[in-house]
């Protein structure tokens, strides 16, 4: 009886083992807000969790390359129209046919004025879908839309009779490689494993997120065992983390762009290159590299694009640190030596955001002698000001990105029609436009190269650095770690040292 009770407590042992080494747990650094992937453009949450549940046309993998998910292959017939090929017999978890027709009428309610996606302006250049077979699809543009495939790594595919009679928002069934098992809003989303995936099993059986939005927390979950991997990770505590043998610390430049962006509607800005490019040189931004940022997020190369992105221009270098330069140009603008200028800061919003703006104003007042008046706010109101009252100060601190990694996204915040830009500039619209409208890969990067060698010349921003990413993780798994905002388990492998 001795022998049989040891033997059942060594089973539940290596039982408890294996269950834990098939499960991984993640934690997020903002909440859920929905399960309806047509509903949300938040990569870091809402779309990295249902790009379990769910599959897209095309994927995007670890290494930043277009993979073949749903449609098996494309091609254009000519520059309005894509012809994509599915792969035959997929069906959701309930049954239904993932199809020409499915896939059709996911793009129809995105499209749909009535559902009103979040998703739909990445959309918005479609005219029409085509079934031409229950394996081939065909979606004609208004205009050539070059990033069609890049973007439609965000188009996941929902069943339309299921989704016709349940609530997507807090409900998921989709043909991905998992089932949603639990749905605690603001606390966590369990995952498993689901049998008759179409693809190869995934490498873990649970997958859980928890929502940790306090950055103390997630160095906490992460300390004590709770999470297996947790984002932005304090720098102050890395040191701790990495005094935890069984944890490990990274450091990695994400693929968003940090910048100071300039009001150019109304003064001082409007119509003053010279002050522009005198705030760009007077800033040193290697300095704040390396000390506030670490020695992560590298400097921008006058652009927002950063090398992950297509259209990334190599060509341009970052402005140089140059006091006396800064002066001059200061002097030739006309602006008040002595002057002052408001900056918005969505406080605690970005990557030590405050502090590095607080680091800014100084370096401006020392060199240009420049006063910098700071308003710092919640996110929501720094969105409400910057977007919907479009009132925006003098400057706003901003983290910019676009999901797709191409120049036709990120470039479109800077265009004359676009609430975010607060800038416009005949050039480079032309030259972006130009790109936008060629699928020549070559004649895209070229026109490019003109539009962010013209945004360099103009100074719409003061060009600051690709967001530091920090993250910390249980060494019993390893991340191939990726610079865009995708948290994927299919990039998490068991270690093989245990």
């Amino acid at each position: 009886m001795k022998m049989l009770r040891s033997l059942l407590v060594a089973v539940s042992v290596i039982t408890s083992a294996l269950c834990s080494a098939q499960s991984l747990t993640i934690g997020l650094q903002a909440t859920v807000n929905t399960l309806d992937p047509h509903m949300s453009g938040s990569v870091s949450t809402d779309l990295s969790v249902a790009s379990h549940i769910y599959d897209s046309l095309v994927t995007r993998d670890a290494d930043l390359k277009l993979q073949p998910q749903i449609a098996l292959s494309w091609r254009n017939l000519d520059d309005d129209t894509w012809e994509f090929k599915l792969r035959p017999g997929v069906r959701f978890a309930d049954g239904e046919a993932l199809d020409s027709s499915a896939v059709r009428w996911n793009f129809l309610r995105v499209l749909d004025a009535k559902t009103n996606s979040r998703i739909k302006p990445w959309f918005r250049a479609i005219d029409h879908v085509d079934v031409i077979s229950p394996t081939v699809l065909q979606v004609h543009t208004k205009v050539p839309f070059p990033s069609l495939l890049a973007q439609l790594t965000m188009l996941y595919l929902l069943p339309p009779k299921w989704a016709a009679a349940h609530h997507p928002a807090t409900k998921a069934l989709g043909s991905g490689p998992y089932e949603l098992k639990q749905y605690v809003p603001g606390d966590r989303i369990v995952l498993s494993a689901r049998k008759g995936y179409w693809g190869a099993q995934p490498k873990f059986q649970t997958v859980t997120f928890r929502i940790l939005t306090e950055p103390a927390t997630r160095t906490f979950a992460l300390l004590g065992h709770e999470v297996d991997f947790v984002r932005s990770i304090p720098l102050e505590d890395l040191k701790r983390v990495d005094a935890d043998r069984s944890l490990a610390t990274g450091k990695l430049s994400a693929s968003r762009a940090t910048i100071i962006k300039f009001n150019t509607l109304k003064p001082p800005f409007y119509n003053n290159v010279k002050l522009r490019q005198a705030l760009n040189y007077a800033v040193d931004k290697q300095t704040i590299h390396d000390t506030l940022l670490g020695g992560t997020g590298d400097v921008l190369n006058c652009q927002v694009l950063t090398p992950s992105y297509f259209g990334y221009n190599p060509a341009l270098k970052p402005t140089p640190y140059d006091p006396a330069r800064a002066r001059q140009l200061l002097k030739e603008s006309g602006f008040p030596k002595n002057g002052v200028i408001d900056l918005d800061v969505p406080a605690g919003s970005y990557f030590e955001d405050d502090e590095i703006a607080q680091a800014i104003a100084g370096q401006i007042e020392e060199v240009l002698g420049i006063g910098v008046r700071m308003h710092e706010m919640d996110f929501s109101l720094y969105m409400t000001k910057y977007l919907k009252a479009n009132d925006m100060a003098s400057m706003a601190y901003i983290a910019q990105a676009w999901p797709s990694l191409d120049a036709a996204g990120i470039l479109t915040l800077f265009a004359p029609n676009s609430p975010y830009a607060y800038w416009k500039d005949a050039p480079f619209a032309a030259a972006l436009e130009e790109g936008n409208r060629t699928l020549d890969p070559e004649k895209r990067k070229a026109a490019y190269a003109r539009a962010t060698q013209r945004m360099c010349d103009q100074a719409p921003a003061l060009f600051l650095f690709a967001e530091p990413l920090t993250y910390g993780i249980n060494r019993r798994v390893r991340w191939h770690a990726r610079p865009d905002d995708w948290t994927r388990a299919s990039d998490f492998t068991l270690s093989e040292a245990r």
